[in-house]
This record gives structure tokens, sequence and C-alpha cells, in this order.
């Protein structure tokens, strides 16, 4: 035994521990990836039919074996029919462009803070009043198949306007509202409707709307009860609830606001309360 292992670190090379931690790296995400999702309930089946067809092959139960194999055949294709939501996430963050879209690059920072404070300001009144919402900021995944369901507004950021788009007596207050960097791009949109059977039951259309678009894209979906005010957000197909507003500005801010930017802000902001407290 001594020998085989010494035989093996002879010949290993650099090119085995790549090989190694490149199969080691694909193999860890998609743990993550089986664990973040419905997958989980799904690998302990295939666990399950796995030992089920190795034992039939050892007791040469011949026509339980037959049938395991032709189920692994169509198996395979139900697999990517029942999980494309996943897989379509998943491959879409391997091929994301990097921390910040091309779109939040070219807002202006001025701009970007305003625009921060005005969604923060417009949820806080929409919670207050336990005004329905269902907002949706795009990033990397283009959304404009959800846009043609329902009406282009395309206007700046305001809000006054974002408030009536969701008052109750609007034509447009029944849906979503999509962001594009930072204006308000369309209103009334349908959203896909989650499978999910995790979710509360307490929880609406409203609700499972915003979970729904998170599972089939980046977007960031901040969601606000009618019934109780309850601020939520929906990313990366979780559900994130009572939510308080620094926790969303925080969260807005990282998307609109570079790391670098949000860093030299930080670092300018501590430099004038240092500069306050000398004049003092």
């Amino acid at each position: 035994m001594y020998e085989v292992i010494l035989g093996i670190l002879r010949n290993f090379r650099l090119a085995d521990a790549v090989d190694i931690a490149i199969v080691s790296f694909v193999v860890y995400k998609i743990l993550n990836f089986i664990k973040e999702t419905r997958a989980q309930q799904l690998v302990r089946g295939i666990a399950i039919l796995l030992l089920v067809f190795f034992l039939s092959d050892l007791f040469d139960l011949y026509l339980l074996n037959w049938l395991l194999k032709g189920f692994a055949t169509m198996g395979l294709f139900a697999l990517v029919v029942l999980f494309q939501p996943e897989i379509r996430r998943g491959l879409e963050q391997m091929g994301r462009r990097g921390l910040v879209s091309q779109q939040f690059k070219s807002v202006d920072k001025e701009h970007a803070m305003e625009f921060v404070s005005a969604m923060v300001t417009a949820i806080d009144d929409f919670s207050a009043t336990r005004t329905g919402a269902l907002i949706a900021i795009e990033r990397d995944t283009m959304l404009n198949d959800i846009i043609e369901t329902g009406a282009v507004v395309d206007a700046k950021m305001s809000v006054r306007l974002i408030e009536n788009l969701f008052y109750e007596g609007s034509p447009l207050h029944d849906g979503a509202v999509i962001i594009r960097g930072d204006r308000i791009h369309a209103a009334s949109c349908v959203l896909p409707l989650t499978e999910n059977k995790n979710l509360g039951r307490n929880l609406g259309t409203r609700h499972r709307a915003g979970v729904g678009l998170s599972e089939v894209s980046d977007a960031l979906v901040i969601i606000v009860s009618e019934e109780s005010g309850v601020i939520s957000v929906a990313e990366n197909g979780k559900l994130r609830r009572f939510m308080d507003l620094k926790s969303i500005e925080k969260m807005l801010l990282n998307i609109y606001l570079p790391p670098e930017v949000s860093f030299q802000s930080k670092v300018r902001s501590i430099a004038r309360r240092g500069g306050r407290s000398d004049e003092r």
C-alpha cells in the first residue's frame, strides 16, 4: 500500500493538481446548486434508484433491471423539463459579465444616490400606507419578455410617479414595475409564478410572482404586502421577509454603486465627520 501511494506521488504533476482543483470546484458548485434548489430531494430519489439498480443487477432481477434502464433513459429528458428554471439560472450565473452591470456603470453617481433615496422613500410610504407594490430591478438578465406583458413608461424615477403607478385607482397598479438602470421602464407587467411549495400559505400572488421572476432571472424584486405592509425581497429564488429600510438601501447601493465607489464615499464621510469634530 505504501509503495502504491509513493508511486502515485512520484508521477504526480502540476497538471494533475490543476485538474483536481477544477473538478473539486465544479463538484462544490454543483452541490451548492443542489442545496439551494428543490433538486435536493431529487438527488435523494436518484440515489435510492441507483441503489435499487445495483441490487437488481447483483441478484439477477432481470425485469426490474430492464425497467430501471428504460427509466434512466427517459429520466434524463424529464430532468431537463422539470428543472429548466434552475438550469437556466445556473447557466446565467456562470455567464455573468461582472460584478456591476453595464447599465449601472453608465448611471451618474449623484443620480444613483438620488434614485436610491427616492426608492427607499417610496417603499417606506408603501409600507406605512399598506399599499401593495411589486418592483423588479433589471440587472444582467434582460426582461424584455416580461416588459412586453405590460406598458412601457420609460420615465425618470420619482417618488410621486412610482406611488401613482401603484395607487389603487391607477389603471397600471395591477402588476409589477420594471426598473431599467435609473429609470422606470415599464409598469403593469405580469411575472411568472413560482412553483415552490415551501413558501408560506399566507403569501399571495404578489410574493409568488416576485420569487418566480427571481428564479428565472438575476433581477432584484422588492415586494410590499398590501395586508401587512411587510417589506420582502426576492433574489436568486429566495424570499427574505421583514426587511428594514436600511437593508433595502444597502442592497440598492451595492447594485448602483461599484464597491470602490461605495468605499470612497465612506472614506469621505468619515473624513468629513473627523473634520467637524476637529472644528468643535
